[in-house]
């Protein structure tokens, strides 16, 4: 069975009417104050009823709006205006403050369930928008409840977004999808007279098997990167031991050297036994013997011409 997505649910900031503020309140204090006085000074009681019908007209004219807030003043069924922020009068059973409307930026969290991709992926999207009511007039005079008409159009926007978009683009290009949403969403809102600030996608949740499908297509992604580097390191060995190896095959004497270095590097902890092929010995044996016969030689020409000096001289 189909679960649709409910309504987002969002604080409302709406109020039908202003309380009672604490200028009014204070002013009609002293009115009434005013006339119990005049009232003890004169023993007149009609100073203290006008205190009491003053301080009353004060209670119920005298409004005050906060600098965020804008209030829809009606006149026997008819619109005056807006009023707001700070202190204004209305008149008394014939003004009435229908509506508050509050003009700071607010926030409607999303949450799509089960809502198919263009590549046929279920997913659940939460997203949240930031949105802010520009003209209060237009918001409450052509909208019955313009919080609820935001919330969901912005269910509906992200349900069409998500339904046109593939699984890839959701998950690696959130910011283009963002601004997607707050563009749709801004031209069916913007008549109301609400301007929507960003829409920003919090979480894509995916299906548990399609989460172990992704997780093991990433793990032999990069098993297989492993592997081609592990590959064209040894290629780039190979290459490296041929180029030694035609070395070595024009200069068997350096062959035979590098295995006597080998074993000497071997063998620089005392005590340790090497096992070695007889004719590798008797290889490394010869090339001993040619290394000192040149060593020998070299000696003997370098001596040469100091003897022959010394020959010259005796004679």
């Amino acid at each position: 069975m189909i679960s649709y997505p409910t309504l987002p649910s969002s604080v409302s900031r709406r109020s039908n009417g202003l309380p009672v503020n604490s200028v009014s309140i204070a002013l009609a204090l002293g009115c009434i104050l005013a006339g119990g006085g005049l009232q003890a000074l004169t023993f007149n009681l009609a100073f203290s009823i006008i205190g009491v019908v003053l301080g009353v007209l004060v209670l119920l004219s005298l409004k005050m709006c906060n600098s965020w807030q804008r209030a829809l003043v009606l006149r026997a069924g008819k619109i005056q205006g807006l009023r707001g922020p700070g202190l204004f009068l209305i008149i008394p059973f014939v003004d009435q403050v229908t509506e508050v409307v509050d003009q700071r930026i607010r926030t409607v969290p999303v949450h799509t369930r089960q809502t198919l991709t263009r590549d046929t992926t279920p997913v659940d999207v939460d997203a949240v928008v930031f949105w802010m009511v520009h003209d209060p007039l237009r918001a409450i005079t052509e909208l019955d409840d313009y919080e609820g008409s935001v919330s969901m159009v912005a269910l509906t926007t992200l349900r069409e977004v998500v339904s046109s978009s593939d699984l890839a683009v959701l998950l690696e290009d959130r910011r283009r999808i963002d601004d997607q949403l707050r563009d749709l969403i801004e031209v069916k809102t913007r008549e109301w007279g609400v301007t929507v600030q960003a829409v920003e996608i919090r979480d894509v949740q995916l299906p548990d098997n399609l989460q172990d499908a992704m997780s093991r297509q990433a793990q032999a992604e990069r098993e297989r990167a492993a592997r081609v580097t592990l590959a064209s390191a040894e290629r780039a060995v190979a290459v490296e031991l041929a180029a030694a190896a035609k070395t070595y095959e024009a200069s068997p004497i350096a062959l035979q050297i590098l295995q006597i270095n080998r074993v000497f590097e071997m063998n620089k902890n005392r005590g340790t036994t090497i096992l070695m092929p007889t004719t590798m010995a008797d290889a490394m044996g010869s090339a001993t013997a040619f290394a000192a016969a040149v060593q020998a030689a070299t000696q003997t020409d370098s001596e040469a011409p100091s003897a022959g000096i010394t020959s010259g001289r005796g004679f």
